[in-house]
């Protein structure tokens, strides 16, 4: 699979993305002292949504756009609420452009708090210095995400954010963010942890939620969101989010962001998961919904 993002920002995966991420965000400026961001796989920052990328799939129009122009009722509106006040300046721009994870750190970030942005790909990483690089808050580093993993944990604030969220072009990435993961919870495990991941029919997404189940990590949350059903061929309908020490109201935020996103931006099919991974002999109670 591959997921050059030029082509797929704004679609629903970064809708549902994003929206947690915000989520995550705001409890962490809920206490005074300061945090930090570290993204592996950072991208550049912001996407113009009229470049022939962006236009030849269209995709951001059915995730972001819809969103941006639906009525949403609270208490889910409140809940989204910061994701929207951050979107919509730029989608309704007469360039319109989506902000990717490192912009809406930066929006939502306080004068105190830091960013690492890890970026392997040059043309990426000089689109990422473009848009953040006058930040002083903001640290960007040409590096493989895995390897500034190692590097950057943990950090000197002792809170924050870890976003993971590699491209999946190899086959063997599940894999290696298993590895990957674990290594880095060893070395910070007060830390809260984000991995996105798509789902294809090839269970290779369950796989990886069962190894991190017995790894002895905890708590873990995993949350999924379909817009139509999965096929072997063809774009990605359903993705989902490792969230690794969940700030304590997540869970209960999931249950009410993850209905009002399959009514608005599901196409037949659309469903949702929430549920608490434990070992297979322990397992709890799947919440599942499908309309």
């Amino acid at each position: 699979m591959n997921y050059r993002h030029d082509f797929h920002a704004g679609n629903f995966a970064d809708v549902f993305k994003h929206i947690f991420l915000t989520r995550i965000l705001a409890h962490l400026a809920e206490k005074p002292g300061a945090f930090r961001v570290v993204e592996t796989h950072a991208g550049g920052g912001v996407y113009d949504l009229s470049a022939p990328a962006a236009e030849r799939t269209a995709e951001w129009r059915g995730g972001a756009g819809r969103l941006s122009r639906s009525t949403l009722a609270s208490p889910a509106l409140d809940l989204i609420s910061p994701y929207l006040q951050i979107l919509s300046p730029l989608l309704n721009a007469d360039q319109p452009r989506y902000p990717g994870s490192p912009a809406i750190a930066r929006a939502l970030l306080r004068p105190h708090d830091r960013m690492v942005f890890c970026e392997f790909h040059p043309d990426a990483s000089k689109a990422l210095r473009r848009h953040m690089g006058a930040d002083r808050r903001i640290k960007i580093i040409e590096i493989d995400g895995y390897v500034g993993l190692k590097a950057y944990l943990p950090p000197v604030e002792r809170r924050g954010l870890v976003l993971i969220d590699p491209p999946f072009e190899d086959a063997g990435e599940f894999e290696r963010l298993s590895g990957a993961v674990a290594a880095a919870w060893r070395k910070w495990a007060t830390g809260i942890f984000v991995i996105w991941y798509p789902v294809k029919p090839d269970g290779g997404a369950a796989l990886f939620a069962r190894t991190l189940a017995k790894s002895g990590i905890r708590p873990i949350l995993r949350l999924e969101f379909q817009i139509s059903d999965p096929a072997l061929r063809g774009p990605l309908t359903r993705c989902g989010l490792i969230i690794i020490n969940p700030p304590y109201r997540l869970e209960a935020e999931a249950q009410l962001i993850l209905p009002a996103l399959v009514s608005l931006l599901g196409d037949g099919g659309g469903s949702h998961l929430a549920e608490w991974l434990a070992p297979e002999e322990n397992q709890p109670r799947n919440f599942w919904d499908r309309t």
